[in-house]
């Protein structure tokens, strides 16, 4: 009745004020026309419910997608990043165990040996390299691997391919929060092979394995010496942050 009269007073002035009796108006046309806006009204109100229902469902339906796009993305990025593992891999053998030409007798051998120092002629030390290397990025055998990099280190201790064998045992025990066992091998890149292009990386881990155990000062000293020493690189950005944040 109350929203019958605020309707009426709103939409037919001068009706309340009126001296002539309502029924002069005509009782049944004011029915009539209440009744009009009462279901013109009550349309409205149906309308917009509908579109808050609607909106209400896009919102649910972009939150999702939201949701699938982050999931996604992550995704991406870790594929992108094994694949820039897996490359850096490849360039790194390229670069520092090129393929022998075929060799027609021993004294072209030793030639050809002595014209590619850094090609290992001994074929059970790659094979062996390449086993422990394929069960990180093909089998992800990670249990497999740690002897399996303990073993060639100790089998060839003069090989070329040392510094990258501490410091795939570096990251597999650092992956199982195993940080003192890690941080030797990681020291040991660090250290004996200034050389190593996995050496940047080694120097960033060290001072996240300091941060971890709450070595501020020492995961400070580490993040310098990677900005200092390899500035231009992507172990320098990331430790940029973190040494923000300490």
């Amino acid at each position: 009745m109350q929203k019958t009269l605020l309707v009426l007073a709103l939409l037919i002035p001068g009706v309340l004020h009126a001296q002539a009796p309502v029924s002069k108006l005509g009782s049944g046309s004011v029915e009539e026309r209440l009744a009009q806006l009462e279901r013109v009204m009550d349309a409205r109100n149906a309308a917009q419910m509908a579109l808050l229902d609607q909106m209400g469902q896009l919102q649910d339906e972009v939150a999702n997608l939201r949701g699938t796009t982050e999931e996604h993305a992550y995704q991406i990025e870790q594929i992108l990043q094994r694949q820039r593992e897996i490359y850096q891999e490849i360039d790194r053998r390229l670069a520092t165990n090129p393929q022998p030409l075929p060799v027609a007798s021993d004294t072209n051998a030793t030639a050809n040996s002595g014209a590619s120092a850094s090609y290992s002629t001994n074929l059970s030390e790659n094979e062996a390299y390449e086993q422990a290397i394929q069960l990180v990025l093909r089998d992800k055998r990670y249990d497999a691997a740690v002897p399996a990099f303990n073993a060639f280190i100790e089998n060839f201790p003069q090989s070329s391919y040392v510094p990258n064998a501490h410091y795939w045992l570096g990251q597999l025990l650092f992956a199982e929060s195993n940080y003192d066992q890690a941080k030797v091998h990681f020291a040991t890149v660090m250290n004996d092979f200034k050389d190593s292009n996995k050496r940047g990386d080694c120097i960033l881990k060290l001072g996240i394995i300091a941060q971890q155990q709450d070595d501020t000062a020492t995961a400070r000293q580490y993040y310098n010496q990677v900005m200092q020493e390899y500035p231009s690189s992507t172990e320098a950005g990331l430790a940029k942050k973190r040494l923000d944040n300490l």
